[in-house]
């Protein structure tokens, strides 16, 4: 268990200090894939150093497997860091090194033997499905090959938790699809707790058991991805759930009223959902807004909708679209 209770860190600048965290408190169970989303300057990736003491923290603790690492001394910090290891979004690879020896090199720092060293580096390499690439250089590799090497060498170590600092967003859209399916592939296997860094909505969503969303240094809310995302409750994680300004659209509130359709799995594959609404109801209503998508027959994403009428045409809408498995619905 990952546990970090009231993190500060802050940076001195010309202009006086800075404060990057302000008072993260989360927990992130074993074995979870958690998420932590923020747009840019949020405060992820100072986070996430903080997380294996790359960056001391100003205060707070982190605590994992009920070790205090803030506590530690720099000797036993490296030994505790062979248990949290880390893949990045430029790879990080030794370039010099084949992809065999980049696998390596982490066991030759922690003393294991050659030979023994070679024969894991192959298991690893087969796992992340390059096991013909061992002699190859990563100047010979794709981007996301070289992203595979990069989780075979994290893996070296046996670790407990594998942080992830937007390690896809250097990747193409197929690419990283890909990398995410290996990373699950690996959570379930070898029950490894995953902690995604990422600014990308769609991998949170396509991969994570649980977020946080940061803002301004800060958690802005927290919880199972299925919940934050369905139905956010902060402005920050309005901001990256729905389209942006959405809600600042132009309508006259004396005449309609703005309703929110959030899709989180409904059938994709069904009617049309408010071309039924206004055959099955006779209510007619403008889309102001709109961002969904199809992922394996499934619908999701956000939609508002205006509503002539008062409250109790309102009402309608909303009980309408509540009956549909995998929709919500809410006045805004």
């Amino acid at each position: 268990m990952i546990e970090i209770k009231h993190l500060y860190k802050t940076f001195p600048s010309a202009d006086g200090d800075v404060e990057a965290l302000k008072d993260i408190t989360l927990t992130i169970e074993d074995g979870d894939i958690f998420g932590i989303i923020g747009m840019s300057g949020a405060g992820k990736s100072t986070l996430v150093r903080c997380i294996n003491m790359l960056e001391r923290p100003t205060s707070g603790q982190v605590i994992i497997d009920g070790k205090d690492l803030g506590a530690m001394s720099e000797k036993e910090l490296r030994a505790e860091r062979r248990n949290i290891t880390m893949i990045f979004q430029h790879f990080n690879l030794l370039q010099q090194r084949t992809c065999l020896k980049n696998v390596c090199f982490p066991m030759e720092l922690s003393g294991v033997k050659p030979q023994e060293a070679k024969q894991r580096a192959m298991e690893l390499l087969a796992l992340v499905g390059l096991p013909d690439k061992a002699n190859a250089y990563p100047s010979q590799l794709s981007g996301g090959q070289q992203q595979r090497v990069a989780i075979a060498r994290a893996l070296a170590t046996d670790p407990k938790v594998l942080l992830c600092d937007e390690a896809t967003s250097a990747l193409d859209p197929n690419t990283t699809h890909a990398i995410l399916e290996l990373i699950r592939d690996i959570n379930q296997k070898l029950g490894i707790t995953v902690v995604i860094i990422t600014h990308q909505m769609s991998v949170v969503e396509e991969i994570c058991q649980h977020v946080a969303i940061l803002d301004g240094g800060e958690v802005a809310e927290m919880g199972a991805v299925g919940t934050v995302f369905s139905s956010p409750k902060s402005s920050a994680a309005k901001r990256l759930v729905f389209p942006t300004g959405a809600d600042e659209l132009v309508s006259d509130p004396t005449v309609e009223q703005r309703v929110r359709v959030v899709f989180n799995g409904a059938d994709a594959a069904g009617k049309p959902l408010i071309a039924t609404m206004a055959q099955d109801k006779g209510i007619l209503v403008s889309i102001l807004a709109a961002s969904t998508r199809g992922i394996e027959g499934k619908a999701y994403g956000s939609m508002l909708l205006a509503v002539p009428g008062g409250k109790e045409q309102v009402r309608q809408v909303i009980d309408y679209l509540q009956s549909v498995p995998g929709v919500l619905a809410e006045e805004v």
